[in-house]
């Protein structure tokens, strides 16, 4: 098995100490990483992590200027597309920053799309399908600042979470009963617990990060990103107080969990999760030391792996370069997508009876589940596939206490909306397709609905 660690890094792990400068540079990055992505605070009435503070920092600073930064934004990003792929600049040959704009028609159709729907919001011009607050605002308005401000501190920050050893000291505890439960490499806890703690998004950047980078194969990225991207315990208060269950938020958020380690168990386990390639991201390959502890115990193999990738850590220049490029990835890059993407996919929940066709052959199923006003509920369990809080949308004027409890657990365990996560996977190197994203998302809701509907009937009655 290929590996990038050299001699002095199978020191680290065959037993010898520990060297002092190692040990320092894994544990101080590292615990900056823990204390911006995985450690909760409470401020307020809210729960948020620090990364989040500083977003949210800068959100206020910036204010009412955000959907007008977004739209120059996205107005750059066809721009530079079209004047890359059309004059091919010196600049763009050969670099990354190039093939951030030279890319392919579909795409370059896609940022058009974005910057067009952008100019038509945000200076109120065109049908109302799309500048409407529901359709168009809430992409440019809402969810458009809030990327733009989570994404820069994300981007410029994940790297201490990530390369400085954390991952690997993760991994190599809880390797043996993540593989056992979920087939999954025990680094994948990281992504889960980001999730968690902070956003759904986070999770799915470390994941295509990992990936790229050779420590994830395509079958595990796959799982990983579509089964453990769950949204933070912010925003599930959020869906619970929206939809009027926020008195009900410890059985809440209990049902979520575990319906959503049962489908996590379950479905990377079957197609077409199951069907994903075992190789690695071919320009890098396998990056991972192959597991071998010897004589020593777990905690010690494990701090020599955390040790070995930190000595290996790019220094700050390089991770600051990095960094920059991550940011003008997601802005120019993945910001467009979501817009045009999601806006499409509002304006078909909104104005077409799409979703309400679609979830037809639902009403009978919550029927017999014992749910009330199932035909009132039934689209609210397929619009999720658009965006996660269109669910919550649709259930808030049902008067069923017990099917609003259904709605809002589903909502947050089918984890696949194109919105947002979607988007970005499709963005990602990682090799998804739309058609099994939309096969992912039944899956996930035919796996979790029947497990929240007895939940709820036990929890809430």
């Amino acid at each position: 098995m290929p590996s990038s660690l050299d001699s002095s890094d199978n020191i680290a792990l065959e037993g010898e100490p520990l060297s002092r400068h190692g040990l320092i540079k894994f544990i101080v990055p590292s615990l900056m990483g823990v204390l911006l992505f995985l450690v909760p605070f409470s401020v307020g009435d809210t729960i948020n992590i620090g990364m989040g503070l500083a977003a949210d920092w800068l959100k206020a600073l910036l204010g009412e200027s955000l959907p007008a930064i977004a739209t120059l934004v996205l107005c750059l990003s066809f721009v530079l597309t079209l004047y890359v792929k059309a004059s091919r600049p010196s600049w763009a040959q050969g670099s990354a920053l190039g093939e951030l704009f030279d890319v392919t028609l579909p795409w370059t159709i896609m940022r058009g799309l974005g910057a067009i729907f952008a100019l038509m919001i945000y200076f109120k011009v065109g049908p109302e399908f799309v500048t409407a607050s529901y359709t168009g605002g809430v992409m440019l308005n809402d969810l458009a600042p809030v990327l733009l401000t989570f994404f820069f501190f994300a981007a410029i920050l994940l790297p201490f979470l990530v390369d400085f050893g954390f991952m690997e000291f993760i991994g190599s505890l809880l390797r043996t009963p993540f593989r056992l439960i979920f087939g999954l490499p025990g680094r994948s806890a990281i992504d889960a617990t980001a999730s968690w703690m902070g956003s759904g998004t986070v999770g799915v950047l470390i994941t295509t990060q990992q990936y790229e980078k050779g420590f994830y194969n395509c079958r595990e990225a796959a799982a990983i990103a579509t089964n453990f991207s769950i949204v933070s315990i912010a925003f599930a208060l959020l869906v619970a107080s929206f939809i009027g269950i926020n008195h009900l938020f410890v059985p809440f958020y209990l049902t979520v969990v575990v319906a959503g380690l049962v489908a996590a168990v379950i479905v990377p386990r079957i197609p077409p999760l199951s069907l994903k390639s075992n190789s690695y991201y071919e320009p890098v390959g396998c990056q991972l030391q192959e597991e071998r502890t010897g004589d020593q115990g777990l905690l010690r193999y494990s701090l020599g792996m955390a040790v070995a990738r930190a000595e290996k850590a790019p220094g700050p220049r390089q991770l600051l370069r990095v960094a920059m490029f991550n940011v003008a990835d997601i802005f120019f890059g993945l910001l467009p997508l979501v817009i045009a993407i999601g806006t499409v996919a509002l304006i078909l929940a909104e104005f077409t009876p799409l979703f309400t066709w679609l979830s037809m052959p639902m009403v009978p199923v919550l029927e017999w589940m014992g749910l009330p006003e199932a035909e009132a509920a039934a689209p609210a369990t397929l619009v999720g596939f658009a965006d996660m809080f269109l669910p919550a949308v649709l259930a808030s004027n049902i008067d069923s206490e017990l099917t609003r409890f259904v709605i809002a657990c589903l909502s947050l365990t089918q984890l696949v909306y194109m919105s947002e996560i979607g988007a970005l996977l499709l963005k990602s190197k990682i090799p998804l397709k739309l058609w099994e994203l939309v096969a992912i998302f039944l899956i996930r809701t035919a796996i979790t609905l029947p497990i929240i509907v007895v939940m709820a009937h036990w929890l809430v009655g």
